[in-house]
């Protein structure tokens, strides 16, 4: 027969956080608030170009 495989432990998302990997997530959603304003700002420019210089 085989032996009863041992189940990992599970770990908890975010209980067990060290200091390091808040200060990583916070650099990571300041990057993605970056992108993000990147993004709009490209789509409202391409929106007035388009539309003659006026957008509604």
């Amino acid at each position: 027969m085989t032996e009863p495989q041992q189940s990992q432990p599970v770990r908890r998302r975010h209980g067990g956080d060290t200091e390091v990997h808040r200060r990583q997530r916070g650099k990571n959603l300041a990057v993605l608030a970056a992108l993000v304003a990147f993004v709009v700002i490209v789509y409202v420019v391409a929106m007035v170009r388009m539309s003659g210089g006026t957008f509604p």
